[in-house]
């Protein structure tokens, strides 16, 4: 497997695989690929990352800036991310993640927050102290990771893109 970053003729493949990864999902919006694409049209796509196997993608992570109370301080989030349905549970989300937050390192980020399960996130060193909120999210699946400086308090946001409703 490799992991790369996004080629320009790789975003219908994007979009489809984020898709079909959020397809039975109960949680899903259905606009997870909508967002993507809002996210690069937008110019907030900071870092979007694909796995690759056999020369097919199978694997994809977006990274966008997010503020809090407000404020932008070189914070990023965390997705959408997806992974193929028959390539899943094989670490190709956990290795995204690594290579995404070494990467936002490299570029100067201060830490990466997401919405998402804390059982799957805090293997990844993501937590959650209730100090970061979003709102109608319970506190616990509210989640980040400081890079360097002190971790933020405050309401979390996400790029405009989110609202993207298909």
């Amino acid at each position: 497997m490799t992991i790369r970053p996004e080629h320009p003729g790789d975003e219908d493949a994007i979009h489809h695989l984020t898709q079909a990864a959020f397809a039975p999902m109960a949680y899903s919006s259905k606009t997870e690929g909508a967002i993507i694409r809002a996210l690069r049209q937008g110019g907030d796509l900071t870092l979007s990352l694909v796995a690759e196997e056999d020369g097919e993608i199978v694997g994809h992570v977006a990274f966008s800036p997010v503020t809090i109370d407000g404020h932008y301080d070189d914070w990023f989030g965390l997705g959408p991310i997806s992974v193929r349905a028959d390539r899943q549970k094989r670490g190709i989300g956990r290795a995204m993640i690594r290579e995404g937050i070494h990467r936002l390192k490299v570029l100067g980020a201060k830490g990466c927050a997401l919405i998402g399960d804390p059982a799957i996130y805090r293997s990844s060193g993501f937590d959650s102290d209730g100090a970061l909120t979003y709102a109608g999210v319970p506190d616990a699946y509210v989640q980040r990771l400081a890079l360097s400086g002190h971790p933020p308090q405050g309401r979390l946001a996400f790029s405009p893109a989110f609202a993207v409703t298909g």
